[in-house]
């Protein structure tokens, strides 16, 4: 699947949200699902990004996105709803979501886990997903096959030291996937997970900041599975975790 070679008009007609569709690997996501022909809906805290990476689509000749500048951290229940029904009304159905927005936090021991901060990456990486997908699900069984895609982490799958908070939020992650997966089988709707793996991105910088950029590989190197999991090739792929870069 890493090297998965998607045909161009593999997500022709698709309508995708991307969440953290700013920068980073959510910003290519939005670029290179839309180059194969998707509608995008790009969701971030940052207009000004969301509006860049909207003018690099429309330069492209892709699929006019839409922008949905919305704050995880800060959002209800009720916004996600709002957000469903406006998509609704303007889209008819969803065919796949990229839930790609994370937070970091500051590795630490966990004594030291500030409690407010806790909250936070609780709250966008998990939360988020939650209050999100609840009213967005009824539009995505409006698809022949709609594909789900959480971004999970190497720290999701075995904990690691000071890494607490994140660790804890990806692990999460995975079990909400796995019981997602489970509870839609019998659905044409089906969830996965991918972990990035070591990409040149800020929140990797932010995690290991003496490291050098240039040997990690770029958000573009790992969009195969990116394409592969939101087209129609992985139809019968559902419950599975998997690794852009495995070791």
């Amino acid at each position: 699947m890493n090297d998965y070679i998607a045909p161009d008009n593999l997500l022709n007609g698709k309508t995708i949200l991307i969440t953290g569709a700013g920068d980073g690997i959510g910003k290519q996501a939005a670029i290179t699902y839309a180059s194969h022909g998707a509608t995008c809906i790009l969701l971030g805290k940052t207009v000004s990004k969301l509006e860049a990476v909207y003018d690099e689509i429309v330069a492209a000749g892709a699929p006019e996105p839409a922008i949905v500048p919305l704050d995880l951290n800060g959002a209800t229940p009720k916004h996600y709803q709002d957000m469903a029904n406006t998509i609704g009304d303007q889209f008819g159905q969803l065919d796949g979501i990229l839930f790609n927005a994370g937070k970091l936090g500051h590795l630490s021991p966990f004594v030291q886990i500030p409690v407010d901060e806790w909250q936070q990456v609780m709250q966008v990486n998990v939360n988020s997903s939650v209050y999100m997908l609840q009213p967005l699900l009824p539009l995505l069984l409006k698809s022949a096959a709609a594909s789900v895609i959480f971004t999970s982490s190497s720290v999701g799958r075995k904990g690691r030291a000071f890494w607490g908070t994140y660790s804890v939020s990806k692990f999460a992650t995975e079990g909400l996937m796995q019981v997602l997966a489970d509870e839609y089988k019998n659905k044409p709707l089906r969830f996965n997970c991918i972990n990035p793996g070591a990409t040149r991105t800020a929140m990797r910088a932010k995690a290991f900041p003496a490291e050098n950029a240039e040997t990690l590989k770029t958000p573009a190197d790992i969009m195969p599975l990116y394409l592969y999991l939101m087209g129609e090739d992985s139809k019968d792929v559902n419950g599975e975790s998997f690794d852009c870069q495995p070791k």
